[in-house]
């Protein structure tokens, strides 16, 4: 008899583990300020998610401004400096540090995955009571794309000796769904970052959930059990 298939989970971090979205969106307005680049807030927010180069060239080709390597290595300084600034507010969503520890207790393997860089992925990972030398945490450093590509999530699945296709990425945004598709992995969408559910749905999200506590309690819903 062929032993049952594990479901692994791989978690996106901000707006997915914890509420640090508009913490980004507003860092990312300071730094575009900063820079002398005017772009609406709301703007801002509909590109949280995806990888930190993708969203500046994409930001700087909409408004028009030339885009060099030294604009947008600024922009990243700026952005993490004033992301820094806030770090204090971070929180864990509510059912975070309660759906890992149960995953945690069950054997369940996980890992995070975030488009942040460490600089400013360390702030979440220390709110969230995640230690990255025990815990598998990738981060945009670590790859050569993020997303929509799929490399973080590939990367997280690797480092846990998992199967992709037999994974279940959780996330908050239409990117990591997206990234999700790419990988061939089962998405699940979470409404605590702002995307609406049917966006999460047409983005390949297979259920949505409120927030992570949500998710716990339909945890049977999505996890294969062994």
């Amino acid at each position: 008899m062929p032993a049952p298939i594990r479901t692994t989970f791989l978690f996106d971090l901000d707006g997915t583990l914890v509420d640090s979205v508009y913490q980004h969106v507003l860092a990312w307005k300071q730094a575009l300020d900063a820079d002398g680049i005017p772009l609406s807030v709301w703007r801002i927010h509909r590109k949280i998610g995806m990888s930190g180069g993708l969203f500046t060239n994409i930001l700087l080709r909409e408004t028009g401004i030339d885009i060099t390597p030294e604009r947008v290595e600024r922009l990243h300084k700026l952005h993490a400096q004033a992301y820094a600034a806030q770090a204090t507010q971070i929180r864990p969503l509510p059912g975070a540090v309660e759906l890992l520890a149960y995953l945690t207790d069950n054997d369940i393997p996980w890992a995070i995955a975030t488009s942040g860089r460490m600089e400013t992925a360390r702030h979440n990972l220390v709110a969230l009571g995640v230690d990255p030398e025990r815990n598998v945490v990738i981060t945009r450093d670590m790859v050569r794309y993020a997303k929509p590509d799929p490399d973080l999530f590939l990367a997280a699945a690797d480092k846990l000796g998992a199967d992709i296709e037999h994974s279940v990425v959780v996330g908050d945004s239409i990117w990591d769904l997206l990234a999700a598709r790419r990988a061939r992995a089962l998405g699940v969408g979470l409404l605590s970052g702002g995307y609406g559910q049917d966006e999460l749905e047409r983005a390949g999200g297979f259920r949505v959930y409120e927030d992570p506590a949500d998710l716990l309690k339909h945890i049977d819903e999505v996890a294969a059990r062994a």
